[in-house]
């Protein structure tokens, strides 16, 4: 049996992945991805200049690596950039009330913003987790909450690097601000 003519091959585009687009953006738009993920300058201009990854795991080693290096200044700089976690648009506002009285005790005791990463918390929990957090919390001391807040702001990072090279929004978010500017 005889074929006839092959057809020549069919090259699809090249379509970039989210991290190619983050390897290959302008390095102040990948500046600003990053602060979108933490609220720290030292922390993003690290990673951005360390471009380009070659894979999210990669990536997600050197955030890790760049959160663990925070110094006292820089933590504070990021927590100054966060802000409660959202609570379910369908939360009583007793809880609500609940949060901000805890919360207000909290920021009295350590002067920044509470965070917790409710990756993997479902939905139905997330109040619950959030004030037994907080009340679990304030009875550290302030160098315990200060390692426990790093680790904390590590791993909503890594959650928002994670939404960003999926292209989704991450659950693991602690609040939607703006960046700092630069």
């Amino acid at each position: 049996m005889t074929r006839g003519p092959t057809l020549p091959a069919h090259h699809l585009p090249y379509l970039p992945t989210p991290l190619d687009a983050f390897n290959t953006a302008p390095a102040d738009e990948a500046r600003t991805l990053l602060l979108h993920c933490l609220h720290s300058l030292r922390w993003a201009d690290r990673i951005a200049d360390h471009r380009p990854y070659p894979d999210p795991e990669a990536l997600l080693a050197a955030a890790d690596e760049a959160a663990y290096d925070l110094s006292p200044a820089d933590l504070g700089e990021a927590l100054a950039g966060e802000s409660l976690p959202e609570l379910p648009e369908d939360t009583y506002s007793a809880a609500h009330m609940a949060l901000g009285a805890a919360h207000a005790a909290y920021e009295a005791r350590f002067g920044h913003a509470f965070v917790i990463s409710l990756g993997g918390v479902p939905r139905d929990e997330i109040i619950d987790r959030i004030l037994e957090a907080i009340r679990s919390r304030l009875a550290n001391d302030r160098e315990e909450e200060r390692v426990t807040a790093a680790e904390e702001l590590r791993r909503l990072a890594r959650g928002r690097l994670l939404g960003l090279l999926s292209g989704a929004r991450n659950h693991a978010t602690s609040h939607n601000a703006p960046a700092p500017g630069r």
